[in-house]
This record gives C-alpha cells, structure tokens and sequence, in this order.
C-alpha cells in the first residue's frame, strides 16, 4: 500500500455507550464480577422498552451493585444504605409517570432494606426491582447476607453458614408482586427480556440476577473463579417459567440445579390507582353527606 495512502478503521460504537457516564470509568468492579454484564442487559433493555429517558430514574443503595446508579447515563440516585426503595418510593408518588428502577445488591434490598422491600410489594408499587444476587457483601469485607447459601463461608461465619438463607422470588411473590423472574449473568439474552418486561409491568416487579463475585465470594469458598461460576449455571441451571416460588430456594453444595425463569406475571391494582381511587371514593362520600345535611 501507498504510504500516503491512510485507511480509517473505525469500530461501530458499542450500542450501551450512550447510556454510560463514560468520565467516571473505569469502574470499581473487578474482573469478572457479574454487575457489568447485568447492566448491559439493562442498558438494552432501556433501548427496547421506548420509554423516554427523561422519564426513567435510577435508585440504588449502598454495595458494588450500588454504584450502578452513579455509572448510568440516566436520572440517577445513590442513596443511604437499605433505603433505596424509600427513595424511589418518594420519587414514584410525587411523579407518578417516571418509571422509576431500584438497582441494588442481595446486602442492601434484603437485608438493612428488607422490610422496605416487603412492603413495596404489598403495597404493589409501581417499582421495578433489579437485585443482583452474590451472596455476599462483597463491599464491606465479605459479611453474610440474607441470601448467603448454607455453609457458605464468609467474614460473619468463618465456620460457615447455618441460617437458612432467603429465597427472594418467593418473598417477592409472597408479598405481592406482580412480576417477579430469576435469571443469571450467564444468561444475558433471558435477563435482558425480563428486565425488559418488570420496566413494562405496571406494579411492583422484580428481577433477581445471580452474578459472580470472584475475588470475595468464590475465593473465601474456593469455588473458582467467574468463569467456573458461570460454567456452573450453564451446567445446573434448569429453567421453570411459572415455577411455584417455594421451590426454587438456592443451596449451591447440596443441590444438582438452580431454578431460574418468570415465576410470576399478573394483573393487579398498582399502589398509586387504588389511592386515587381510594381518595376520591371518601371525598364523594363527604360532599354527599354535606349535602344531605
């Protein structure tokens, strides 16, 4: 080739830049970790979904999972810990036409923020949850979280875990959710559709993610690294669309498979329609018996 002659190779933008602060990276997370992959279905999801940015909000809490708000390219809050969905809460009621998203870990949603969680179910708010599940507290040093499978090993129980651990889809279901769907980060195109499906779902829906955490969670367990974790979900992960959720609990030592799929998709009264509904019933009820007085 002519050396005068110059060739531009130019590689088509990555289609999830957009939706990146891009001058905050690189990220915190390590190799391998399993947040990144879960945000790049979000990201695609978003760009299925034709929901207008500016009316797309992001809510996360404390933990790695926790720093997604503040790398997306969107309305972003990185609040207290356990307190995401409060946050989000206020958010959603005060403009109840932004589609507003929790994005936060198994340590924040289920564990200082549990009883937020259960709540918003019940009260079928129109969140859309994504938690991401590593069965760790993988920020503060390794702790158990509510999720930590049994005798697992972490920081809080060097001798292992003894508690039984949550199964959150059937605590998400339970408690009222409208949607609720387990996938993995080996499982990119199935979790990109449901993230797709809870931003459309009006009510509270939630999408449980299992992700690696190889530098805390695999490591301390000596269970490999991110590669062998997502091997072990291709290998052993059954999917059971409409599963009946008390029986998809995890315990990655004693079973032979994960039960992963959309366990829930229904038709209820969201939260913020049943109190319209609600308020305007009383206030006709009062004007009446003013009027009959």
């Amino acid at each position: 080739m002519n050396s005068n002659d110059s060739t531009e190779c130019t590689l088509p933008l990555n289609p999830v830049v957009p939706f990146l602060r891009t001058e905050r990276m690189p990220h915190i997370w390590c190799p391998g970790c399993g947040i990144g992959t879960t945000v790049n279905c979000f990201a695609r999801a978003v760009m299925d979904c034709g929901i207008p940015l500016d009316e797309l909000a992001i809510v996360s809490g404390i933990g790695c999972t926790g720093r997604v708000a503040g790398y997306l390219k969107l309305d972003s809050f990185h609040t207290t810990h356990g307190r995401a969905i409060p946050f989000a809460t206020g958010l959603k009621l005060s403009n109840p036409k932004l589609h507003v998203v929790v994005y936060s870990g198994d340590g924040d949603l289920a564990g200082i923020g549990g009883n937020h969680f259960i709540h918003a179910a019940r009260r079928n708010l129109d969140l859309t949850v994504i938690l991401v599940n590593n069965f760790t507290y993988a920020m503060t040093g390794g702790q158990a979280t509510p999720t930590a499978p049994k005798e697992s090993i972490e920081t809080t129980a060097p001798y292992g875990v003894f508690e039984e651990p949550f199964n959150l889809p059937h605590l998400a279901a339970s408690s009222g959710a409208v949607y609720v769907a387990r996938w993995t980060a080996y499982h990119v195109v199935q979790t990109k559709k449901a993230i797709l499906e809870a931003l459309q779902k009006k009510g509270f829906s939630f999408v449980e993610i299992l992700a690696p955490c190889p530098t805390i969670y695999l490591r301390r367990n000596r269970l490999g690294g991110a590669v062998e974790e997502l091997k072990y979900y291709k290998e052993h992960c059954v999917i059971q669309n409409g599963a009946d959720t008390k029986d998809v609990g995890i315990d990655l030592r004693h079973q032979d498979k994960v039960t992963i799929g959309k366990f829930l998709d229904i038709e209820k009264k969201e939260y913020y329609d049943a109190y319209q509904e609600h308020y305007a019933g009383l206030l006709k009820g009062g004007k009446q018996a003013v009027a009959g007085a």
